[in-house]
């Protein structure tokens, strides 16, 4: 009998596309880099816009007039600001989000339905971020010279008070979950959730083709409300049981291993090193920005300075958060192939994420731009591992 070989079985399951259709990917997933750039330069200019328009400038001055609160003023001119700069967005975000979506095939959504579930995430995203705004500014006002190192405790508490609400509240505005149906999938992710102590009623399947042709799975929530969800597009894209067990196996080790918690706290200490730079910075960059009626980093109509500073810090730490996720997902990956051991339905279920992920970036590329390991590594692990750990017949 001939020797099993993992380069061989990887090269034939990256052939099960056509070159055109790897072609059609690397298009989609070069253009993706680039929109990093664009996307970065439309922050900029809307935030310059903002701040020559004066609105906030104006918007804080009347509220001041009568008084309030300062933490009024915070909330109010956050969300105003949120608002804003949303509306300013908004022909990036229909490129960006949503036709070019539909122009490689990764969408069936309407405009209209497109532009209705953006308005909702809009305005939900501009309450919440203007309660964060609100606390932050707090923060300025009770320590000036520190509050830099409160903000990561700051962070921490609102990162995890939106995974955890989020399954409950949020997600279920924009789809519809429910407990995977009776067959065969359901005992098989039964009975891989009671094998590895992850509470069997957390699995559930949800209308993602609604919003996305692409394949795929998630884990959200955190504590009592994290859940596995599979997209119905598996099942659309004709998944098998092995398929199943790869890619639930897969969520479910992000679930074992608390994945989400330990990236919110290490995201909660990037935190303190962006606000460090932002309370150094922003005077010479409201300079450079002509903001010259800003009083400083703690005047909430400076948000669009404080919001260039971020996106410059974004940008430029692209690579290191990747790679904390990447780190991540390759974990999720060896959890799957250790207690479930499938390694051809995890690589055909890799196969259709192509698509939307080119499967064979230098290794800089990935670096740089995925925050997944690209999948002709991933398929490469899985073969490596099915060579080590031969089923029985």
């Amino acid at each position: 009998m001939a020797l099993f070989d993992p380069a061989a079985a990887t090269a034939a399951y990256l052939a099960q596309l056509p070159p055109e259709a790897h072609a059609k990917a690397q298009a989609y997933t070069h253009g993706g880099h680039w929109l990093l750039l664009w996307g970065f330069l439309v922050s900029v200019l809307v935030s310059f816009l903002i701040v020559r328009w004066g609105v906030l400038v104006g918007l804080r001055r009347r509220l001041e007039r009568r008084k309030p609160r300062p933490v009024l003023v915070s909330l109010v001119v956050g969300i105003v600001y949120l608002l804003v700069d949303s509306l300013l967005s908004l022909p990036w975000s229909v490129y960006a989000d949503w036709w070019r979506q539909k122009q490689y095939g990764l969408t069936s959504q309407a405009f209209g339905g497109w532009l209705g579930e953006q308005a909702i995430s809009q305005v939900i995203g501009a309450v919440l971020f203007g309660l964060f705004l609100t606390a932050l500014y707090a923060l300025i006002r009770k320590a000036p010279r520190i509050w830099w190192l409160w903000s990561g405790g700051l962070t921490a508490v609102f990162v995890t008070a939106v995974m955890v609400l989020s399954p409950i509240y949020i997600e279920p505005i924009f789809n519809h979950y429910t407990p995977a149906p009776a067959g065969p999938v359901r005992d098989q992710v039964v009975a891989m959730a009671k094998a590895n102590g992850i509470p069997a009623d957390k699995i559930f399947v949800y209308n993602g083709s609604k919003q996305s042709n692409a394949y795929t799975a998630n884990v959200s929530g955190l504590f009592g409300s994290a859940r596995v969800a599979m997209s119905d597009t598996m099942f659309k894209q004709g998944a098998d049981l092995a398929e199943v067990r790869g890619v639930v196996g897969h969520e479910m080790g992000h679930y074992a291993h608390y994945h989400s918690l330990w990236i919110a706290g290490i995201m909660s200490l990037l935190a303190i090193v962006a606000f460090f730079l932002i309370d150094r910075l922003f005077n010479p960059v409201a300079a450079l920005m002509g903001a010259d009626t800003v009083k400083g980093v703690g005047d909430p109509a400076g948000l669009p300075v404080l919001s260039v500073i971020l996106a410059v810090l974004s940008l430029l730490g692209t690579p290191l958060t990747n790679s904390l996720v990447r780190i991540a997902e390759s974990d999720a990956d060896r959890f799957s192939l250790e207690h479930f051991n499938e390694p051809d339905g995890l690589s055909k279920a890799l196969v259709k994420t192509i698509e939307y992920r080119a499967a064979t970036p230098s290794r800089v590329e990935e670096i740089l731009f995925y925050d997944h390991p690209a999948v002709g590594n991933r398929i490469r692990k899985a073969m490596d591992w099915k060579a080590a750990h031969p089923k029985a017949d």
